[in-house]
């Protein structure tokens, strides 16, 4: 069954979809939103890094370099402007402490520039009810004291005991997909590995019914596209069609479970502890309910995987740190932080000042942006020695600031780590001989760090 997992929708399923969307979406408002949310920013970007803004350049060479340590030159370069560099868009910060100091400031809230004028106006207009990851009540764009109410119900679930129950389920899913491979035959590990482990799991923490899990672990792939910047129009389109379906899914499956409830906790899906779920006797609403599990269907996804496809990479091109782990004297915890620290899946994060504040000692009007180049900081020489050196052995590789920090801090953080740790264990055990081959390609997004394509050869003797 594994085996015939794929990623791209039959032409017949496509269309039905299309005509789903089509029925359900204004055209006039959906160009709108792309504009303002990715084509208008698009042209910008592009036209300040022709002008040499170092801002732009950053953000474009992210999507035209692919590998993050091709960035170091302008980290650095950010790096010597001060703890705070100003941009053609926003401040930025390349420092460690920095990037921790606002990102856990209540000083700084994540959302739009601003809330008022002419192209908010228009935005208002142009909304959608359906789900989106990036637009309220979705965690990734709430503050309290909502965002601390929808915390404390999710938190119950993904706690540091529940997630170590699924440790034996990732590990009976990597061992399946590794069976599920030829080895004597080239394979693109992206396809059949990095990416169905994290999706056969969180299609089954949300309870996904076995008939329906191939297209929801589909829409999600094109759906998770939404968390990057400056997608095209075409792609926008892909991705809200997506996420129209996905939502009148989830509205169904939410009625079957209320109809259908689950008593024994042990066999209760996400969604079915979400459902009954209280904070001071007040529970999730249905948007609110269905923000939080497109959130992890969308965001585990494209985070796991993107962790997955870096770490095969990195410890395919330095046998000397895979050497560390197979006698033990490294461990894969530690590696899969030191992947996190070195490629990590997501480049950066924005928020806005509430008022005027300081950062390391300058000054910050309020509403002013300020982008935390996170893979920035997780090569600060202050913090980390040697930065460029990639070290499965490095003793502070947990101090990296991958997952955020503060009330926004990833909430499946543990789940990315315990998934990491058992997919690259797992591959690097069944297929010590593991090689890359030419082919390989890296994603075009800009905030979105991983592997497109992945060609390997499972055994030297082919």
């Amino acid at each position: 069954m594994l085996g015939m997992l794929k990623l791209s929708p039959a032409p017949r399923v496509a269309r039905r979809t299309r005509r789903i969307a089509d029925r359900a979406v204004d055209p006039v408002k959906q160009l709108v939103r792309w504009g303002l949310g990715h084509g208008i920013p698009r042209a910008v970007i592009g036209r300040a890094a022709r002008q040499g803004d170092l801002q732009g350049r950053l953000i474009t060479a992210a999507a035209e370099n692919g590998r993050t340590d091709r960035l170091v030159p302008l980290f650095d370069e950010l790096r010597g402007r001060g703890i705070l560099a100003p941009g053609k868009f926003s401040y930025m910060t390349a420092h460690h402490a920095a990037v921790k100091e606002v990102l856990s400031s209540n000083d700084f809230t994540t959302g739009l520039p601003t809330s008022a004028g002419s192209m908010s106006r228009l935005g208002r207009w142009a909304a959608t009810d359906v789900f989106n990851p990036v637009q309220p009540p979705s965690l990734l764009v709430t503050e309290p004291p909502d965002h601390t109410r929808y915390r404390k119900l999710v938190t119950r679930v993904f706690s540091v005991r529940a997630v170590e129950r699924l440790r034996g389920r990732a590990e009976e899913i990597a061992t399946d997909l590794l069976d599920a491979i030829d080895p004597s035959s080239p394979v693109d590990l992206v396809e059949a590995y990095c990416s169905q482990l994290p999706v056969i799991l969180i299609s089954e923490i949300l309870g996904v019914p076995d008939e329906r899990r191939q297209r929801i672990l589909e829409l999600g792939n094109q759906a998770g596209a939404s968390l990057d910047l400056g997608v095209g129009w075409r792609q926008f389109r892909t991705i809200e069609r997506a996420l129209v379906e996905f939502d009148e899914w989830l509205t169904g499956h939410l009625e079957h479970l209320r109809r259908q409830p689950v008593d024994d906790p042990d066999h209760q899906s996400l969604l079915s502890q979400l459902l009954r779920a209280q904070e001071d006797g007040v529970g999730l609403t249905e948007r609110e309910l269905k923000a939080t599990a497109g959130l992890v269907l969308a965001a585990g996804f494209e985070t796991t995987v993107n962790l997955l496809g870096n770490g095969i990479v990195l410890l395919s091109e330095h046998p000397d740190q895979l050497r560390h782990l197979r006698d033990g004297s490294a461990t894969w915890g530690n590696a899969v932080e030191e992947v996190l620290r070195f490629d990590p899946p997501v480049l950066l994060t924005g928020r806005i000042s509430l008022r005027d504040t300081a950062i390391g000692g300058q000054q910050v009007r309020g509403g002013h942006p300020l982008t935390t180049i996170l893979a920035a900081a997780n090569r600060d020489p202050a913090v980390f020695e040697e930065p460029e050196r990639f070290d499965v052995m490095r003793e502070n590789a947990r101090e990296h600031v991958s997952f955020s920090a503060g009330r926004h801090y990833c909430l499946g953080a543990q789940l990315a780590r315990m998934e990491g740790e058992v997919g690259l264990r797992s591959i690097f055990e069944r297929f010590p001989d593991l090689r890359i081959e030419p082919g390989a390609m890296r994603r075009e997004t800009r905030i979105l760090r991983g592997w497109d394509r992945l060609p390997a050869r499972l055994t030297s003797g082919t």
